[in-house]
């Protein structure tokens, strides 16, 4: 992994636990993911005629990937009602990079070295004491619920990341294929709440337009360096950087929803940043 592609991955991180804050920061998740899919969706539309066509061989892992990002868009939003952001984001990002390096070694033959390994396993190992531990350090029961929907949401995760960094490669064009992508999923949420609220839709759009619409933005940006990410380097180390977004969007959840941190969380990500260290050594 170059610097280049180091810090390409790392400002995607940080702009994605954006566009998160602001998907969850809209009480109603329909409406959040909505405005969020059809922003996407327009990105798509606008990129489109300046991107090179894509290889016939990258449309099944397109379909594919637009299925999945469904499925995941879904369970965040399950996740987001359930529980504290500061909680399930880190829950969901940081159960992805471990079934990434397990479904990018029998998938796409990437094999990790012993430095990628230790850096992925003791970064995960961060990531997720990084939600579990304040929630034990919270004196609140666990909401079983909820982590069940973020653990999903992370395999969810995992699986288009490993669809996408094949899908890309045999595109000839990560352009076309974020442009696609972001047509094909960011479609389907905006479809059913119109299905289901009718005319009630935009005027209940209305008031977070902006927000919601500046997330899609943002979400198009994050995933269009992280496919860009994949043509470059393994799945795997990619995926455990990318999930540096956690100290970001524990960061909001702590500052901005005055949520609780606290001494384990903050060991937690302290731990999380030796793994990174680990995986850019291997680069």
């Amino acid at each position: 992994m170059t610097p280049l592609v180091a810090a390409a991955v790392l400002v995607a991180a940080v702009t994605h636990a954006s566009w998160n804050a602001i998907a969850h920061g809209i009480k109603d998740q329909l409406l959040a993911f909505t405005l969020v899919g059809g922003g996407g969706a327009l990105c798509g539309l606008a990129l489109l005629p300046f991107a090179p066509g894509i290889s016939g061989a990258a449309w099944p892992y397109l379909l594919a990937s637009a299925v999945l990002h469904v499925v995941y868009q879904l369970l965040l939003m399950r996740s987001f009602t359930l529980g504290d952001f500061g909680q399930m984001y880190p829950i969901a990002r940081g159960s992805a990079p471990l079934a990434v390096t397990v479904l990018a070694a029998v998938f796409a033959g990437e094999l990790p070295d012993a430095w990628q390994l230790a850096g992925v396993a003791v970064a995960s190992a961060g990531l997720v004491g990084l939600a579990l531990w304040g929630i034990r350090g919270s004196g609140a029961r666990p909401h079983w619920p909820a982590i069940t929907a973020a653990l999903a949401t992370g395999l969810a995760i995992a699986a288009y990341t490993v669809v996408d960094g094949l899908g890309v490669r045999a595109s000839g064009s990560p352009l076309g294929y974020i442009a696609w992508l972001m047509i094909l999923e960011g479609l389907a949420i905006p479809a059913y709440a119109l299905a289901t609220r009718r005319d009630r839709l935009l005027p209940e759009l209305r008031p977070h337009a902006a927000r919601g619409l500046l997330g899609g933005l943002l979400s198009v940006f994050a995933y269009g360096l992280v496919l860009w990410a994949q043509t470059r380097a393994a799945l795997a180390p990619i995926a455990a950087l990318r999930e540096s977004s956690i100290i970001v969007g524990a960061a909001i959840g702590a500052v901005v929803m005055k949520e609780r941190f606290g001494a384990p969380r903050i060991a937690a990500a302290g731990l999380m940043v030796v793994g990174i260290g680990l995986m850019l050594h291997a680069g």
